[in-house]
């Protein structure tokens, strides 16, 4: 029998082995090592390890190979806990035969800092197929963020445009998990490998890094993608920017056939030169513009408003990549990233794990709809399954928005659990779509503690902590485009005041934000604004939240929702609520008890400053424009534009006064280039400034 010498299986830390099989197993596993019984374990001169157990089941794991690809003689058709009891059997035999001074070498996890670059050389192993199809993922310059080893309990991790892949052995690749269907051996791993090659080589010590991947060259050949042809661009952007001048001009309340011609134009042109990003910001712009007219829900005139200037401040970005950068801190951005250059498509994932964070339902005239959003634990991934279903009469169906099902279950029961499941597929802008082969997929209710371990940054320990993270994020225009942002996860310590705004239909709360069982006090300074206004596609979501903030559901643990900053502090529309004794998410679930009969009223903490009433002013006009378009305004709307322009000046706003004078000074020409230019400039410096306290 040769020596316990398999470092690739010593290095299998408990979570590796959840994320290379299941947490069942592992648990199961656990115990068995715990009580003792551990099969007989045997390595042979060529590195494969058998295990022989009690009850007559042999598991065989050859060097090189998964877990998955691990024999044994049980009658599991995958995975089995056979499969996992061996890697931990490997562990305990290897630490009770190794010296007490080497014990740690033999602990998963204790391993010196490493960089998956160190296995490129094992890239050569897989096969030739798996090779070309890395080069040509490479070749379309993929845009890969790394996360280095950094501690014990710390994965490094590649996050490609669809799929992420994480390293959990510096001694085998067969143990690089990617979380699409194939699993392992993926051309996905090879590019990661690629990617953290390219950060190391530039700078060794990196913790996290964002990298243009560059092509490969093959028999000294190089491949790349089809050069970018200047004109198409130029002519690609100047349609988009006529769009955007006959939105501002005619205004969005015009019939939608006069601009479906411009859209269909600008989405041939983006695809053609495979911008992705573009063609996404055109297709939410479009169907927002659709959702105004059916008087959806889910669509408001600021929306609108955000979603157009960062169309256009997206592809002015692009045009100035190379001098870019965010707060003097992070690398020019690549106008690849920017654009969305060589992402495409879907990708089928394998073995994934879901948990809830809650929901949001909107209706228009003729359907009703859901986003439920998830987060992979895992890799953090932030992903949505959207629905959508006619409205029906009453007379027709007496099935409720919350009752409609998915995956063969009611909403408001998939909104509050874990999925597990093989047959889902995941879109570049996080959408989701799961078969209906109900055999593939698991759903759990959420326990109170689901939370708990999710890691930073989806949940962050303090407002502090949060504040710093969104202030060093780039700007919105430069980031890849998700159907749902800055969703996070907050601990509460204490509800400190809430009541109702009956002016603004929006039930407000002051929590104080602290870890349970933290030493230090939570901050009386500062506290996070819960803001959720009235919506008729959940009519009783302000009742549950009521119940919850009173205490009636139990204890708040923490708070899961969506965050923005604004006068200076974060405020978050939440999605769901974490008690002691549950989940609760607010657009489902049962009431539990009687609408509330009268909220408490509202006083807000502090009032409005000044400067935000000005900014929020001039962002009213400008969505009153965009909704009924700048011919259509009168000589008063007109002047008081420049009213509004001489205060921004009185108050020193330079540029946003100009550019708000400049609007109605091209007025006058019949086709203004810079219209559209403008107003997204101007909208933008609003937005930045409405953040400063």
């Amino acid at each position: 029998m040769s020596p316990l010498t398999r470092s690739d299986l010593l290095e299998l830390t408990a979570d590796a082995l959840i994320a290379l099989a299941n947490a069942g197993f592992v648990k199961r596993a656990q115990k068995d090592i715990a009580e003792g019984n551990l099969p007989g374990i045997e390595q042979h001169d060529d590195g494969t390890v058998t295990a022989r157990y009690a009850d007559g089941q042999v598991t065989t794991l050859p060097p090189g190979k998964t877990l998955r690809d691990a024999q044994c003689t049980c009658p599991a058709s995958g995975l089995c806990r056979h499969r996992v009891t061996l890697v931990l059997a490997y562990q305990a035999h290897a630490q009770a035969a190794a010296p007490s001074a080497d014990a740690d070498s033999t602990t998963p996890g204790t391993e010196a800092p490493w960089c998956p670059s160190e296995l490129a050389d094992a890239i050569s192993t897989l096969p030739a197929a798996v090779q070309a199809q890395a080069v040509k993922l490479a070749a379309a310059r993929p845009i890969i963020k790394l996360t280095a080893w950094q501690a014990q309990s710390t994965t490094p991790m590649a996050r490609l445009p669809l799929c992420n892949v994480r390293f959990f052995s510096r001694s085998s690749l067969a143990h690089a998990r990617c979380d699409c269907q194939q699993g392992s051996g993926c051309a996905h791993v090879v590019v990661a490998i690629w990617a953290f090659q390219q950060a190391h080589a530039q700078r060794a010590d990196f913790v996290e890094a964002t990298v243009e991947l560059q092509p490969v060259h093959t028999d000294g050949e190089e491949m790349s993608i089809s050069p970018l042809q200047v004109a198409d661009a130029i002519q690609a952007i100047d349609t988009i920017r006529q769009l955007a001048n006959q939105l501002w001009l005619e205004g969005t309340m015009q019939p939608a056939l006069a601009v479906t011609s411009r859209f269909e134009q600008a989405q041939r042109a983006c695809t053609a030169l495979g911008w992705c990003w573009v063609s996404e910001s055109l297709s939410q712009l479009q169907q927002s513009i659709q959702d105004l007219h059916a008087r959806s829900s889910r669509v408001d005139g600021d929306l609108i408003l955000n979603q157009l200037s960062q169309l256009l401040a997206r592809l002015a970005a692009a045009q100035h990549a190379d001098q870019l950068t965010w707060q003097g801190q992070l690398p020019p951005i690549p106008a690849s990233q920017i654009l969305g250059i060589g992402i495409k498509g879907q990708v089928a994932l394998d073995h994934l794990r879901l948990v809830s964070l809650g929901a949001l339902c909107w209706a228009d005239n003729q359907h009703e709809g859901a986003q439920l959003v998830f987060v992979d634990p895992d890799t953090l991934a932030i992903t949505v399954l959207a629905r959508s279903w006619p409205k029906m009469d009453d007379q027709q169906s007496n099935t409720t928005l919350a009752d409609r099902r998915v995956v063969g279950q009611p909403l408001h029961r998939l909104a509050t659990s874990q999925i597990v499941t093989k047959s889902a597929k995941r879109h570049a802008n996080g959408l989701l779509e799961i078969a209906s082969n109900t055999r593939q997929t698991n759903v759990l209710p959420l326990s109170s503690s689901s939370w708990d371990n999710l890691p930073a940054p989806l949940r962050q320990p303090s407002l502090a902590a949060l504040r710093n993270y969104l202030q060093h994020q780039p700007p919105g225009f430069t980031r890849p485009l998700q159907v749902i942002e800055h969703v996070h996860v907050l601990p509460v310590a204490n509800v400190m005041d809430w009541g109702w705004d009956a002016a603004n239909q929006i039930l407000q709360a002051n929590l104080q934000i602290a870890e349970v069982g933290d030493e230090d006090e939570p901050s009386n300074d500062e506290s996070l604004l819960l803001c959720l206004r009235h919506n008729p596609a959940s009519p009783h979501a302000v009742d549950r939240l009521a119940h919850v903030l009173a205490g009636e559901n139990g204890v708040i643990h923490a708070v899961a929702g969506m965050v923005q900053t604004v006068d200076g502090r974060l405020v978050m529309t939440p999605l769901a609520i974490m008690t002691d004794r549950q989940a609760h998410v607010l657009a489902f679930g049962p009431l539990g008890h009687k609408p509330t009969q009268a909220l408490p009223s509202y006083a807000p903490d502090r009032a409005t400053s000044d400067l935000q009433t000005m900014l929020g002013n001039t962002c009213a006009l400008l969505s009153q424009w965009l909704r009924q378009g700048l011919r259509h305004q009168g000589q008063t709307a007109l002047t008081r534009a420049r009213d509004q322009a001489a205060l921004l000046l009185q108050n020193g706003l330079t540029h946003c006064a100009q550019a708000l004078t400049d609007t109605v000074d091209s007025l006058g020409n019949p086709s203004p280039a810079d219209l559209a230019n403008n107003l997204a400039v101007l909208h933008i410096l609003l937005g930045e400034l409405s953040e400063i306290e």
